[in-house]
């Protein structure tokens, strides 16, 4: 009797160790869309015009997503000291539904964006992520489809 106390105790302690071993990496269980984002290219297009903005050569844009929040942060590459200065800073919470993003816009650089909602339809192939959506901000006078490619920089 008491042999096959022993036994089950020690099968029950074997057991529970190798369970260990087998639970799933929260980092692959993860959104693909939670990480660290390097804007490539931004599209607007309003009234007609169309405007694309390289981002891999005089300014770096990136955006941090996690569970909850986005983020995004932009300056120039001249530390300021040229005609093409500048910084931009936003974050806020965000939705999103199968491929239908939405971010509250909460805190912005550009005080007359924040409290905007602005949706947009993202896909993600590889290490690519494209969001396309409208930009409407009644305060500045914006209403303008924004077009925006992303290289994954960490997840």
């Amino acid at each position: 009797m008491r042999n096959d106390l022993c036994m089950a105790l020690f099968i029950i302690f074997t057991i529970s160790c190798q369970s260990h071993h087998h639970q799933v990496d929260p980092r692959k269980s993860r959104p693909a869309i939670w990480g660290t984002w390097k804007l490539i290219s931004g599209t607007l297009i309003e009234n007609g015009d169309t405007s694309v903005t390289d981002y891999s050569n005089n300014r770096s844009f990136i955006k941090i997503i996690n569970n909850t929040h986005f983020a995004f942060l932009s300056h120039d590459l001249h530390q300021g000291k040229s005609a093409d200065a500048a910084f931009s800073a936003g974050g806020g919470t965000y939705l999103l539904s199968d491929s239908l993003y939405t971010e509250r816009l909460e805190y912005c650089s550009d005080r007359e964006w924040e409290g905007n909602d602005f949706s947009f339809i993202i896909s993600i192939h590889k290490d690519t992520l494209t969001q396309t959506g409208m930009e409407k901000v009644s305060k500045a006078h914006i209403n303008r489809l924004n077009i925006e490619r992303y290289y994954r920089l960490h997840q």
